[in-house]
């Protein structure tokens, strides 16, 4: 019988000695975190509420209640990158204005799952942290629903709509109804910055949960349903010649069930409302509505993109020239108010004094008492 390696029974040991290193945050109960981490129905798997960036990032390994919320967006920003790269690259994009309307949207296709999931990733730091990461994940929202205004104003809308009053005026309502979105979105967290919270107090703001939900799905609701008026008339209502009935309509009906079907998880909260605890870690609304909103979003590019190539022809010859202000200039202005209202949100929670808590006790009795009263 052969000795046994003792280079191979020393590289053991230290992956042991590795594995004992690397500790892996643990997980709380709904009772053991403040209410402002409370998510609905939804019991177990919460992580420290003063977590570390080192924790964040370490939770990412293992099972708790937003692991698969950053992965179903995380795994698919470097998808719409790799198209976005794939479309500057392969084709003439800054001697082509045409195409820039389409880099917008693949650029918002890029920046919404992103944003989204470092929102999540790191909105365990602290009540302040939070609120502001995700402050950040509705202006990438609000960005993204700007980009498929301008691919639409570009592509989608009807023959007989094109250079008509909506299409002329398109664009900067478009542009209007993005703001309006962020400043709604960021004020259903806490209200208005400096009214309603300030660097002394960061509280909620006295409206009920259930109302300051129901503004935010107005929020982001208002801009789809102006966005999607001529791709909506296009599919649903139009008629006779100019209606652009093409091969791509099939698609567009996949991306608006998808949508539709994103809204109503958002918005609905089920499975985890039939039975509070079962979802906690796999098939819970949000990890629904983020696949869906994936995959809605997937076949919202492949009709754009197929649109843009079909009606190329006819649109350059017939429909308003897309210049710098109509489409990457648009997109710039967006992003710079975005930023200051994100901003302006912030401010106070930035200057918020922080909280002298210690960390939560490792002993199984103490768990649920150590709650900091900053929060």
């Amino acid at each position: 019988m052969k000795g046994r390696n003792p280079e191979a029974g020393m590289q053991q040991h230290t992956l042991r000695i590795m594995l004992c290193l690397i500790k892996l945050p643990r997980v709380f109960s709904i009772n053991q975190v403040p209410k402002v981490f409370h998510e609905d129905s939804i019991i177990s798997g919460y992580r420290h509420p003063r977590s570390s960036a080192i924790d964040c990032i370490l939770s990412l390994f293992q099972m708790t209640n937003e692991t698969l919320n950053i992965w179903t967006h995380f795994l698919p920003t470097w998808y719409f990158l790799w198209k976005l790269v794939t479309v500057v690259l392969m084709q003439w994009v800054w001697q082509d204005p045409f195409t820039w309307p389409l880099v917008v949207f693949l650029l918002s296709c890029c920046i919404y799952p992103l944003v989204s999931s470092c929102a999540h990733t790191f909105s365990t730091m602290s009540a302040q942290a939070r609120h502001i990461c995700f402050f950040f994940d509705y202006g990438a929202l609000s960005f993204y629903s700007l980009g498929s205004a301008i691919v639409y104003y570009a592509y989608i809308f009807p023959d007989k709509w094109v250079n008509g009053v909506l299409h002329q005026c398109y664009i900067p309502i478009a542009l209007l109804n993005t703001i309006f979105c962020t400043i709604l979105a960021c004020y259903t967290r806490l209200g208005f910055p400096f009214l309603h919270y300030n660097n002394d107090a960061v509280k909620r703001m006295p409206a009920s949960p259930k109302f300051s939900k129901l503004l935010r799905v107005i929020a982001f609701a208002f801009p789809y349903a102006f966005d999607n008026i001529p791709l909506f008339y296009r599919v649903f209502l139009c008629e006779g010649e100019g209606c652009t009935d093409n091969e791509t309509i099939i698609l567009h009906y996949q991306h608006i069930a998808l949508a539709f079907l994103t809204s109503f998880l958002f918005a609905s909260h089920l499975p985890e409302r039939l039975a509070p605890g079962s979802f906690d870690y796999i098939g819970h609304s949000h990890q629904l509505f983020h696949v869906c909103a994936i995959v809605g979003t997937h076949f919202q590019m492949q009709a754009i993109e197929q649109d843009m190539v079909t009606r190329r022809s006819w649109l350059s010859a017939n429909s308003i020239p897309i210049t710098f202000a109509n489409s990457l200039g648009t997109a710039l202005l967006c992003v710079v108010v975005n930023l200051i209202i994100i901003l302006l949100f912030s401010l106070p929670l930035l200057s918020a004094p922080k909280c002298q808590e210690s960390k939560y006790s490792q002993g199984p009795r103490k768990t649920s008492t150590n709650l900091c009263p900053c929060y």
